[in-house]
């Protein structure tokens, strides 16, 4: 089966990243899951899941309120990719943590997860999404660093295109 973008977002910014990510790759659809079926994900042998950190290092109330069922997905023979967004000035106490507790159920699962970030070029003091001095993901901070966010697709869309496509 085809891959899929599957995001939710509280401010349309995971939305915008979500759309970059599914250009740069080619003939990918994309899907909203606060107006989609999480059980869509299910018809997708590779995926690409993204969302925003909000709150206090929270999944954002989209996710939140589909963390059930997407918990009760069965991801195990899936390869997935991963994307949060996250603002290290103003949160850089659990910065994108949204990204590691989505990671955290992904990885249980036994699923394939590709694509981890070098951390370098960011400046916070934790973040869930961290795991071994790398991200789990690809990490976006629109709010502080929106001019890195082109290039910083673009590099982690090739570093993902032969494992995701």
């Amino acid at each position: 089966m085809a891959t899929a973008v599957f995001y939710t977002s509280s401010t349309g910014n995971s939305g915008e990243i979500a759309g970059k990510i599914a250009e740069g790759l080619g003939e990918v659809e994309v899907f909203d899951l606060s107006s989609t079926d999480v059980s869509k994900i299910s018809d997708y042998d590779k995926v690409i899941i993204g969302g925003s950190t909000w709150g206090e290092g929270e999944l954002n109330d989209d996710f939140d309120d589909i963390w059930d069922d997407f918990a009760a997905l069965d991801l195990s023979a899936k390869t997935i990719a991963l994307f949060g967004l996250g603002d290290q000035e103003g949160y850089g106490e659990d910065f994108c943590n949204a990204l590691g507790i989505i990671y955290e159920h992904v990885n249980s699962t036994g699923a394939n997860v590709v694509g981890f970030t070098s951390t370098d070029g960011y400046e916070y003091d934790d973040s869930k999404a961290e795991i071994d001095g790398q991200f789990v993901g690809l990490v976006i901070d629109e709010d502080n660093q929106d001019d890195l966010t082109d290039e910083r697709i673009s590099a982690w869309i090739e570093d993902i295109k032969g494992d995701i496509l």
